[in-house]
């Protein structure tokens, strides 16, 4: 079973939904049949290299109303477990990041990766479109072949590589129907979109291998 999902490292409802699909898969009985695979989506491909304090972004586009929302979303991280920390963290152009989650997956590291960026992002502070940032959390992700990874990071950074795989993941996601994200897809039959309850994604899981055992018993 193939789990893909479409999501933006600098995205509140893409990190809950990480965390409340992991407890769906904590119970569901094949889990270890699963095989996640990240997608790339920016939210907004447009934004400047130059990073902006998040609030400030988001006090921009929806004016005072934007610390009560951002309050709102942090709460309902903390209940994942989560801490959404709005007012460190910066709004950057994700581009740089998602290719380097593209390298993270051909690494063998995809999961790491993408679960270091988005603690970063929203946890630390971080600014996920420096150079020198993305350099020192892929390595950190990558561990276990740390010059390994900060070698492959160096050469990448330094070039547009991966920049067509990111462009592709946009492309599909709209032809698949996805105007947001997070957006999930099983074995590309089942569409799941946004930040869905654990037993939400639960029973997609448990709806998708019935059917899949059925079609093989045919």
């Amino acid at each position: 079973m193939q789990i893909e999902i479409w999501s933006d490292v600098v995205c509140p409802w893409c990190y809950i939904g990480k965390r409340r699909l992991e407890r769906a898969l904590g119970e569901f009985e094949h889990a270890d049949e699963v095989e996640v695979t990240w997608r790339s989506f920016q939210l907004n491909p447009d934004a400047p290299a130059t990073a902006v304090p998040t609030l400030d972004y988001l006090a921009q586009r929806f004016g005072p109303q934007a610390q009560a929302m951002t309050a709102r979303v942090a709460e309902m991280g903390k209940g994942e477990g989560l801490t959404l920390d709005f007012a460190s963290s910066l709004t950057v152009n994700t581009l740089e990041a998602h290719r380097m989650l593209h390298l993270a997956a051909d690494l063998g590291i995809g999961d790491a990766a993408k679960e270091r960026l988005l603690r970063a992002h929203f946890t630390e502070g971080a600014n996920l479109s420096d150079h020198e940032t993305l350099t020192k959390l892929m390595t950190e992700a990558g561990a276990l072949q740390a010059s390994t990874v900060e070698a492959r990071v160096r050469e990448v950074l330094a070039g547009t590589e991966y920049a067509d795989a990111v462009q592709a993941d946009i492309d599909m996601a709209r032809r698949l129907g996805a105007n947001g994200v997070p957006f999930f897809v099983i074995d590309r039959k089942y569409g799941i979109s946004g930040a869905q309850a654990a037993e939400t994604f639960l029973h997609a899981l448990r709806t998708a291998y019935a059917a899949e055992e059925a079609g093989a018993a045919r």
